[in-house]
């Protein structure tokens, strides 16, 4: 059993940019939160909401960084969090609860990619402890203030990478099998997906949707943790040493990167649904074989699974909504 995975019409494709997406958007008066709103695919959406006139709040680990990267920017505040810190997490939610606005999109941009072993302190793998688990605490803290807006949406930035693993119910945290950080990556950018699914079941009747995506292939400083050979190995740059830019196979510049993200959080296509995987600004089909990583692994797809993710999350994290 699969999600329905239809796309839609929409004026959009590969190449679209946040600009293009945005074009019309007057989010004026509206809250929203950008995690990983400081770097690469998350500033240029932190920016793309602002000037649409969104009160936006980027929550950083690096508040220093956060706001020499965001300086001059109006409409933008920096509050601190560490995704792999429940305590954290716990005083940021709270701060914003404590406000009492309405919380009218949440885009969870912030994440790690194929680091070494590192463990939360409960013990869970460091890349499903903050990609997943952080942002799961982050929606059951924030929904107070989600649920509230009346239309709210919650946008997973999840990757092609969940066609790498989908996730081992049965040792997600690699206690009993090798660690391998490329399998650890794709677990937790499927679990990005399931959560999507999972959230969109229970918020949809409060008017809560919502949707994750893969914003297409661009070297940010997601790739810190790779090697010079590893980095060559994703061919992504060309003879003079800048990077390819060809959207229609998914190489692609941060503006165009940051447009399916922008996408599932503005769309009217979208209005009514929910639980969605989108890629190139349009729901993405199910993964076939001759679709090579196109479209959404059927795992990363299935409503069982999300159910069985959630239950997890719930007990590990001890909340929700």
């Amino acid at each position: 059993m699969t999600a329905d995975q239809t796309p839609v019409l929409s004026p959009f494709t590969a190449a679209s940019t946040a600009a293009d997406v945005m074009e019309g958007v007057d989010f004026t008066g509206q809250l929203a939160i950008v995690t990983g709103g400081y770097s690469g695919l998350g500033l240029v959406t932190a920016k793309s909401l602002a000037r649409a006139g969104a009160q936006v709040i980027v929550p950083a680990r690096d508040v220093d960084r956060a706001h020499n990267a965001l300086a001059g920017v109006e409409g933008i505040s920096v509050y601190p969090i560490d995704l792999i810190d429940a305590d954290s997490i716990q005083a940021f939610t709270s701060q914003v609860v404590r406000h009492g606005q309405p919380l009218s999109l949440l885009i969870n941009c912030a994440g790690v990619m194929a680091s070494p072993l590192a463990r939360d302190i409960d013990g869970h793998e460091s890349q499903f402890a903050i990609n997943h688990l952080g942002h799961f605490r982050l929606v059951c803290g924030l929904w107070p203030v989600l649920a509230a807006a009346g239309a709210a949406r919650v946008v997973a930035v999840s990757s092609r990478g969940h066609h790498i693993a989908g996730v081992d119910f049965d040792d997600i945290d690699f206690t009993h099998r090798a660690y391998d950080k490329w399998a650890a990556y794709g677990q937790s950018k499927t679990a990005n997906a399931l959560f999507a699914m999972g959230l969109d079941r229970r918020g949809a009747i409060q008017g809560v949707r919502a949707f994750s995506l893969h914003p297409g292939q661009i070297l940010t400083d997601l790739g810190r943790h790779l090697s010079s050979a590893e980095i060559a190995a994703f061919d992504v740059f060309d003879e003079s040493g800048q990077q390819k830019v060809a959207p229609e196979i998914g190489l692609k510049t941060l503006e165009q990167g940051a447009a399916t993200g922008l996408w599932c959080a503005t769309s009217s296509a979208l209005d009514g649904k929910g639980g969605v995987y989108c890629e190139d600004c349009n729901i993405a089909p199910i993964n076939e074989p001759e679709m090579g990583r196109k479209g959404v692994a059927k795992w990363a797809a299935n409503p069982e699974y999300a159910e069985q993710l959630w239950q997890i999350s719930e007990g590990w994290t001890g909340m929700s909504l």
